[in-house]
C-alpha cells in the first residue's frame, strides 16, 4: 500500500514538471505564425478570406458587386473555412525515450513532450479539437485541454518500448505520432493500417539522439536498455557499427514506406537540432499534406 507521504511526494514531483513543460511548449508554439488559423481555405464561416474571379457554378448571390464594379470582371467574396477537426495524438512514453547520449543533450522524451504539447497548443488555439488516442482523453477545445494534455505527457511508461495506442481512432480525424520507433515495427504497422482503414491521416515524427545515429563505441562495451530489461556485452563494439547502422536505416526506410502506403508524412528529428524547426515541419506537413 502506498504511504500518504510517498504519494504526496510523487504527486508534487509530477506536478512540478507541468509549469516548465507548459512554458517551453508555449514559447515554442509562439514562434509559429498562425494568423487567425494556419489552415486557411474557403468554406462556411463568417470571416472574409479573399476575392476571386467568378467561376462556373457560383451563384449570382455570391458576387461582390462593390468589388466587381472596379473592373470588368465579376468577383466572388470567399469566406474562411471554420469547421473544427478532431486531432488525436500519441506520444511514446516508454523507457527508451528517456535516453540522452550526453549530459548536455536533451532526452528524447523531453524533446518529444515539448514538441507534441506545442503542436497541441497551435491546433487548439487554431480552433481544433485535440486529444489522445485511446479513450482516456477524447478531443476537446480550450485552454483546459492543454493542461490535461500536459499532465498526460508528464507520465512515463515502465516498459522499454511502448507500442502505439491504436484504439479510439476517430473516423476521418487527423493524427500526430511521436516516438523513436525503435520497438516492434509490427505494432506501428498495425496502428497505421487501422488508422488508414478509418480514413485517419497524419504525421509520424521519429525522435532520435545523435549518438544513436553516430554509434561512437569501440572496444569492450555493455549495451543496456534504459529499463534495464535487456543487456548485451561485446569486446569489439566497433565491429557492430555497420550492422547497427544498416538496421537503423532499414527501420527508417520501413517507416517511410508505411507512411507512403497509408498517406501519412514522415520526418526524423534529432535532439541536438532546433526544436522550432521540427515544430515548423510538423505544422507545415500537417497543414499542407496530412491534414487535407
Amino acid at each position: 500500500m502506498t504511504q500518504p507521504l510517498t504519494l504526496r511526494r510523487d504527486a508534487e514531483i509530477a506536478a512540478s514538471t507541468l509549469p516548465a513543460l507548459l512554458a517551453k511548449a508555449d514559447h515554442l508554439a509562439s514562434g509559429v505564425l498562425l494568423g487567425e488559423h494556419g489552415r486557411r481555405r474557403a468554406g462556411q464561416g463568417d470571416d472574409f478570406w479573399q476575392y476571386r474571379p467568378m467561376m462556373q457554378g457560383d451563384s449570382l448571390r455570391s458576387i461582390d458587386w462593390r468589388r466587381s464594379a472596379k473592373g470588368d470582371a465579376q468577383f466572388v467574396r470567399d469566406r474562411e473555412w471554420q469547421i473544427a477537426q478532431s486531432v488525436i495524438l500519441w506520444l511514446d512514453q516508454g523507457a527508451s525515450m528517456q535516453f540522452a547520449g550526453t549530459k548536455d543533450t536533451e532526452s528524447k522524451a523531453s524533446r518529444a513532450r515539448v514538441l507534441m504539447l506545442a503542436m497541441a497548443i497551435l491546433l487548439i488555439r487554431g480552433g481544433e479539437r485535440v486529444g489522445l488516442t485511446g479513450f482516456t482523453l477524447p478531443p476537446r477545445r480550450g485552454e483546459q485541454q492543454i493542461l490535461r494534455l500536459a499532465e498526460a505527457f508528464s507520465t512515463d511508461d515502465a516498459q522499454d518500448y511502448a507500442p502505439p495506442e491504436a484504439r479510439g481512432m476517430i473516423p476521418h480525424a487527423k493524427a500526430v505520432f511521436a516516438s523513436d520507433f525503435l520497438g516492434d515495427i509490427d505494432a506501428v504497422e498495425a496502428a497505421l493500417a487501422k488508422a488508414a482503414d478509418r480514413g485517419v491521416r497524419g504525421v509520424l515524427l521519429q525522435v532520435l539522439d545523435p549518438m544513436e545515429e553516430a554509434f561512437p563505441f569501440e572496444g569492450r562495451t555493455i549495451f543496456e536498455s534504459v529499463g534495464r530489461t535487456i543487456s548485451f556485452e561485446t569486446l569489439k563494439a566497433k565491429d557492430l557499427r555497420d550492422r547497427y547502422l544498416d538496421r537503423l536505416n532499414e527501420r527508417r526506410d520501413r517507416l517511410q514506406q508505411l507512411c507512403r502506403a497509408t498517406g501519412w508524412q514522415f520526418n526524423c528529428h534529432h535532439t541536438n537540432e532546433s526544436a522550432q524547426s521540427a515544430l515548423l515541419w510538423m505544422w507545415r506537413a500537417f497543414d499542407g499534406g496530412a491534414a487535407r
